[in-house]
């Protein structure tokens, strides 16, 4: 297990998922989105769908990679249509896809209609590294075991707590440590919705998390070392990077 005083920021960017999921996001908002993420130095960038095309060119000759959302936010799409959405966003151009678990079959203890729509999934985009959004804050602890136990039986690399847009809340330390418990290393753990500061980056890899979603990189970075997390509450520019955040760039992320 990581321990907080382990985690650099080195190891942060290179498991962090720099998000952009606000809705109405114009071309200009793209272009310096990903101008940052180069900046930054973050392993990828976790776009809406109809972006995904429009950044391909732009990363190509960068390290930087494409991470897409599936059935974003509700969770609610038939696994056909998830598995249809998967499939066209690796065609143009995404390295891993981020699908939302449907949490009603979830509730209604639909442990094999939960496996069948990520199996779906995984079988659309193999080799394509998969995650499964959780939304762990709208769940009890026993419907988080079970969720993550449906995703191992259905392949996907990663378990991921949340949409960041949910009312019920995104990611927490308790969440985390029951889904690193249950995938036991086997599968990844992104946390994701609500990640602020670096203090809160080391307290969830301490608990077992693997990948972050991420939108305010630049205010974590800057948050690193210190003991108060104020610096990391406003968006700006970034004193290391030049980097801007943009307003509401992925909910509570």
């Amino acid at each position: 297990m990581t321990t907080a005083a382990d985690f650099t920021t080195e190891t942060f960017l290179a498991n962090a998922d720099h998000t952009l999921l606000a809705p109405g996001t114009t071309p200009a908002e793209l272009e310096q989105f990903l101008l940052d993420a180069r900046r930054l130095g973050v392993g990828r960038v976790c776009i809406s769908p109809t972006l995904v095309e429009d950044a391909a060119a732009p990363l190509r000759s960068s390290a930087v990679q494409i991470v897409t959302v599936v059935g974003f936010p509700s969770g609610v799409h038939t696994a056909e249509v998830k598995a249809a959405e998967a499939a066209q966003a690796v065609a143009d151009g995404a390295a891993e896809i981020d699908m939302v678990m449907n949490r009603g079959l979830a509730r209604a203890g639909d442990w094999g209609g939960v496996q069948a729509e990520i199996q779906a999934v995984r079988d659309a985009v193999p080799g394509v590294v998969l995650k499964v959004i959780l939304e762990t804050a709208a769940l009890s602890d026993a419907q988080i075991v079970a969720a993550c136990r449906a995703a191992e039986a259905a392949r996907a690399d990663f378990v991921k707590t949340s949409t960041g847009f949910d009312p019920a809340g995104g990611a927490s330390v308790h969440a985390v440590q029951i889904m690193a418990e249950t995938v036991g290393g086997r599968l990844g753990v992104k946390a994701s919705g609500g990640i602020r500061t670096a203090a809160a980056v080391r307290e969830l890899a301490a608990a077992g998390a693997t990948r972050f979603g991420v939108s305010g990189t630049a205010a974590i970075l800057e948050s690193w070392g210190h003991q108060s997390s104020s610096a990391a509450g406003s968006a700006g520019v970034s004193v290391a990077t030049g980097a801007i955040q943009l307003p509401g760039a992925g909910g509570a992320y």
